[in-house]
């Protein structure tokens, strides 16, 4: 598998990435967090975390002027498309899902997405990160597994969209030169969109003012602050590693939705959660010593 860490070195991606797998594990709690007590709806939820990170987004990037910005708005149709498909599934999902198990199916299907890509594109992982990605992948499944403590259907179904809309949108920002411009310009693109669910879901529309600062917070620093770091990390992982990583994000959430959400760790779940990070651990030790 080939890739190199990018101009600023491998300290400075790794602390990118870091960073952005926090502001991704604090999404789930958000989100969950406004949704459990219903203090707004999904889809209301998803159109302020989308304006939010748009109107924050719009002014840095003028202000910052990135000399890679040849047009005005950056960014793309699809890719703003596949953050919508991201964004809306992942609230909805939320309705009947714990925060943890959430997460799993989340970036178990962004994992497959961007791996994917990444066999097609030429990418050759190593024997230990196949190793590695069999562990993770393992317990995914059993934490889907049908059974007493299996997740809701409907739920997995809505994440495992969203999980393919946030891989899709992943992949297409890994070449961004300008991270805040493309950033500010997709969240931009996707408010028509937020719009228009809005206008369908209208009847169910409904929030106090807990839910939507939850969703003022979700859109303003975890995901459109927390994607322009995501950019700019992307550009020295692979698709493979990069999607590998991200496997460690649902164990960060599943223990803040037991911190602050008094959510139960069941052993499906506790079993889950070591097998995909042992999995992950081993991945990546696999790929340096490669």
């Amino acid at each position: 598998m080939t890739g190199s860490d990018g101009p600023r070195g491998p300290g400075v991606t790794f602390l990118l990435t870091v960073v952005t797998l926090v502001a991704f594990a604090a999404n789930s709690l958000l989100c969950r967090m406004a949704l459990a007590p219903s203090s707004i709806d999904p889809v209301g939820f998803t159109a302020i975390r989308l304006a939010s990170g748009a109107l924050v987004l719009a002014p840095l990037s003028a202000l910052l002027r990135e000399p890679a910005v040849t047009r005005r708005p950056a960014g793309s149709w699809l890719s703003s498309f596949a953050l919508f498909v991201y964004a809306i599934g992942f609230s909805l999902a939320y309705v009947s899902l714990d925060t943890g198990v959430g997460a799993l199916i989340l970036f178990g299907s962004v994992q497959v997405t961007m791996i994917a890509s990444g066999l097609r594109s030429g990418e050759r992982p190593h024997l230990g990160e196949w190793l590695g990605l069999l562990v993770a992948m393992l317990g995914l499944a059993y934490l889907v597994r049908p059974g007493v403590e299996a997740p809701n259907p409907a739920g997995v179904a809505l994440m495992v969209a969203s999980g393919i809309g946030w891989g899709v949108y992943s992949l297409r920002g890994r070449g961004s030169l300008a991270p805040v411009a493309t950033t500010a310009g997709n969240f931009a693109r996707t408010v028509p969109l937020a719009l228009l669910a809005v206008g369908v879901g209208f009847a169910s529309l409904h929030a106090d003012r807990r839910g939507v600062a939850l969703a003022l917070a979700s859109g303003a620093i975890t995901s459109g602050l927390g994607y322009v770091l995501w950019y700019m990390a992307l550009r020295g992982l692979t698709a493979t590693r990069a999607a590998i990583v991200q496997l460690s994000v649902p164990v960060l959430a599943a223990a803040g939705g037991v911190a602050f959400l008094g959510e139960e760790t069941t052993v499906r779940l506790a079993v889950s959660s070591f097998l995909i990070l042992g999995g992950v651990a081993g991945a990546i030790l696999a790929r340096r010593k490669g």
